[in-house]
Parts: structure tokens; sequence; C-alpha cells
């Protein structure tokens, strides 16, 4: 009850909801995608950090509780993604519904179908517990029929909330009711006249001809706002978060639900993932990372590692911060073990495996790894294993299943981003003399020498060699030996690569110079 770890903080917030226990059904968690571009890690994003709070919420109470995944797949389709194929077919589709636009991909029975089946393939990967729920089926099988007929009979009021945060000429063709044109089939941004709430008909132009139509059936749906709000009160969702982009969103969806009688759902606002630049992610750009990106480089903890860190902070979200998470990942789980209770329900592990962890260990980084792997170029996963020998005690894939797992990732990451980056270039000055003591000094080691040994003799060359300072040699050895800027700790390098291949290494370096 005491834990500042934000999932116990969100959970918190439902027991004042419920200081009794809610009675009649379960404690209802949403979240919200909408399936105009391929899902993306922001996506994910949700219904991960989601269900934290939800687990979060399980540890302080007993009242049962639910998760949708809701896909707001009615939605008109604005824009032509610029990640998918046969752009010109889907240009031709514009403002028509998602589930009614054919899938590009030519995989699915629509445009919708494919990015839902998408999301939902990770999520059960994931092994998430949730109901995936589809706006078109809801508002097609008259599960929103309800409270759409209270939208309309609420019509003025919704309009009262409304109108006065919209422009002038956006007022004059603003309603909250968007008919879907029996002519043309696409999601109409007309003005709307209410015939009759408990028929749930109304009246509209289209192409200069006055419609009568219903709303029920999938015959309209509503604008997002309003959208949003008679979702809330239709299904009774309890909490969901949004992004900072939506907290304009979720003030007016707010005010909307109390207008028609129900009361909005707690949560929070998150910051925005950024790309490489910057720029906010976006699913119509693909700027961002896609699920089976960042799972091809890391591993699905390092992913929920770097998702559940400080939610209310923008991250840059790219191909480079992947070996970090995956190492931090690990770091965080070694130190879980001989951690107090509190300390333990801070650590990011904890939500991420809501408190059961795997047993198994990493006995050597992932930067370390990926070191290795970048310098010896073209290499197999059992060479990599015969280079783990060097380093670690048993070094196999069946006491390490992990970290075998672990070089598969290490080897792409390499072999796409580390490798094509690499340029050794030739010592100078001072380098030289110290690189030569380095390698007389390796040479005259034992076999077996540990890291730590080797790395004594690194810091005595680097004191003692003429550098101004520790870093300006390790940056001469990073640049010298692996062609990088930055590099791992060189003992422990040394001491996986092997003093024979090390010492290859500075020959090769010794003869550019």
């Amino acid at each position: 009850m005491e834990s500042k770890a934000w999932p116990y903080e969100e959970a918190r917030k439902l027991l004042k909801r419920y200081p009794d226990g809610k009675t009649n059904g379960p404690v209802l968690f949403e979240t919200g995608y909408g399936p105009s571009g391929l899902p993306h890690i922001g996506t994910f994003n949700e219904v991960l950090r989601t269900t934290m709070v939800r687990n979060a919420f399980h540890a302080l109470s007993d009242t049962p509780t639910k998760l949708i995944a809701f896909s707001d797949d009615m939605d008109g389709l604005r824009k032509v993604p610029d990640n998918v194929p046969n752009k010109d077919m889907l240009a031709q589709y514009l403002g028509k519904p998602l589930t009614r636009i054919p899938d590009p991909f030519g995989t699915h029975d629509s445009f919708a179908a494919h990015n839902n089946a998408m999301l939902r393939d990770f999520l059960d990967r994931y092994g998430f517990e949730y109901e995936f729920a589809s706006s078109t089926d809801y508002y097609t099988n008259g599960r929103f029929d309800d409270a759409l007929k209270s939208v309309l009979r609420h019509y003025q009021a919704i309009l009262d909330v409304m109108l006065p945060t919209l422009r002038a000429d956006r007022q004059a063709t603003y309603s909250p009711v968007l008919p879907i044109s029996p002519k043309s089939g696409i999601v109409l941004q007309v003005p709307v006249e209410v015939i009759d709430t408990d028929a749930g008909t109304i009246a509209f132009m289209d192409e200069g001809e006055r419609i009568e139509q219903s709303i029920l059936g999938g015959k309209a749906k509503l604008q997002w706002k309003v959208d949003w709000a008679m979702r809330w009160v239709a299904l009774g969702v309890d909490y969901e978060m949004a992004g900072k982009d939506l907290i304009d969103s979720v003030v007016q969806s707010s005010k909307i639900t109390r207008v028609l009688g129900g009361r909005p759902p707690e949560g929070f606002n998150y910051e925005m993932f950024l790309d490489e630049k910057g720029e906010k992610i976006s699913k119509s750009k693909g700027n961002g990372l896609s699920i089976d990106d960042w799972l091809t480089y890391g591993p699905e903890e390092s992913l929920a590692f770097y998702i559940y860190r400080e939610p209310k902070k923008a991250k840059t979200l790219h191909m480079g911060v992947i070996p970090r998470a995956v190492d931090d990942y690990w770091q965080f789980r070694g130190n879980y073990a001989g951690q107090e209770l509190k300390e333990r329900l801070g650590n990011p592990v904890h939500h991420i495996h809501d408190g059961k962890l795997p047993t198994g260990e990493l006995p050597v980084t992932f930067g370390l790894l990926l070191n290795l792997v970048s310098v010896m170029g073209d290499a197999t996963k059992e060479q990599v294993w015969g280079y783990l020998g060097n380093y670690v005690k048993d070094a196999d894939a069946a006491r390490y299943p992990e970290l075998d797992r672990l070089i598969d990732r290490a080897l792409a990451y390499g072999r796409d981003f580390v490798t094509p980056t690499l340029k050794r270039r030739k010592p100078d000055g001072v380098e030289i003399a110290a690189l030569e003591r380095l390698d007389a000094d390796l040479a005259a080691l034992p076999e077996g020498a540990s890291a730590e040994e080797i790395q004594n003799i690194v810091y005595e060359i680097g004191k003692t060699g003429g550098f101004e300072t520790l870093r300006d040699w390790f940056k001469a050895l990073y640049e010298t030996l692996l062609g990088a800027e930055q590099g791992p700790r060189m003992g422990s390098f040394i001491a996986l690569y092997g003093i024979a291949n090390t010492r290859k290494l500075i020959a090769e370096a010794l003869a550019r110079g």
C-alpha cells in the first residue's frame, strides 16, 4: 500500500473509486487502438502498462477485473500510410470505414482486420489476458444501441460541450454523429437533424439529397471524443490511460460522459515516444519501431522494461536503445533477489513478471556479446559459444538458455547495425608504445588469466603510458582494436575474445600504424 511505483499509485485510484468493492461486475480496464496504420510499439505500450496497473490492483484487492483491447476500426481512413503496399488502391477508399477497405497486403478481409490481427498476434504471444473488441462489431450488433440513442437524447447538451472548443468554420458543420453515406459508403462530416431519438433516426444531406437514416446497425459512428465517452458509458469502463497528446480529448470526453449520466474512468496521461529525430511516432508515417522490429534484436522482457520506465517522460524509440534496455533489464533482474520487499515492489522486473521472476542468469552482458560478434565478423552461433567458453564456466545452451536466445539477437543486431559502422583507425603517438606494451604483457599472462587480472594490466598501461586521462587510453583501444568510439570493459572483452585473438587485433592495429 505504501509503494511509490507508478502501477501501485494508479491501482490505488481504483481502490478509492470503489472503497467497498465493485458489486455490478468486474473492474473494467480498457485500451484503445486505431488500426489506420500498422501497429507499433506505442500501440503495445498501452496494453502492457494497463496490465501492470491491473496486476498491481490484484495485489491490493480481491475484486475481479477485465481488460478490453478496443479497436476503433469503424473510423474512416483519413490518410494513406507511408509504410504499406498498394497505396494507390487504398487512396480510392479514403473516408470509408477501415473494416470496409480491402487489405493492401492481401491476407485478410479488410485493412482493419490485417492490422487488428498483427496487434492480437503479439498480445497473444506475450501472454496478455484480454478480450478483443471491434468497434464495427459493437456498432453493428446492437451492443451500443442504447448508448447511441442516449447520445441523440442529449444531442444539444453534447453540442454545448463541444462547440466552444472548435473554430467558427468547424462549428458550422460539426455533428456528434457521423452518418455513413448509403451512396458512397464514406463516413460523412455533415450537420445532422435528430428525427426520432427512440428509433435512432437522423436526417442529413448526402450529395444534394436529404436522407433519413437510422444511426443503429452500423449506419453511423460518433465523432472521436463523443465516441470515447459513449464507449465508457456503454461498457462501464473504470480505467483507461492515454497519451499526453489526448489530454484535451480526455477532458471533453469526461464532460460528455457526465452528460450521458456516466462516470469518467480513472487513468493518467503518459508522455509520447519519439523517433530518432525527436519527432512523434506516427502510424501513418511508419517512423517508429514495429513490435517485430524490436523482437528481432531484443527479447520481450527488454521491450517491457523500456516501456515500464518513467511513463511520464518522453523517450526516444529507435534501434539504438535496444542494447541498453537489454542490459538494464538484466541488471535489475539480478538485483531483485537481494532486495527488501519495498525495493522489490519498485523494481521494474517485479511489474514485468508480476512478481513471478523466471530463474536463470546472464553471465555476459548484451553489450559485451555485441562487441564479440562485431569483431568476429560473419560468425555462427556455434563459434560464439566457443568464444564464450573462454569466459564462462560450463558455457552451453542447456545451462544458459536465455543467453542462447540472446546470441541470435546479438548476431542479428551486430550484422545489421554495428559491423557496417566499424572503422578501425591506425594508432599514433603514445598509443603505439602502449599497444606494444599491452601485447607483451598479454603474452606473459598464464593460460586462463582472469578478466580482473587483464583489466589491471590495461589500467596500469593507461596510467603510466603517457595519456592525459585513462579515458583517452580506453578510447584509443576502442577505436584501434574494435573500430568504435565506445566499448566494453577491456578486461572482460579480452578474456572473452581470448588473449591470442586479442594479440592478433593488436598486431593488425600496429601494422596499420
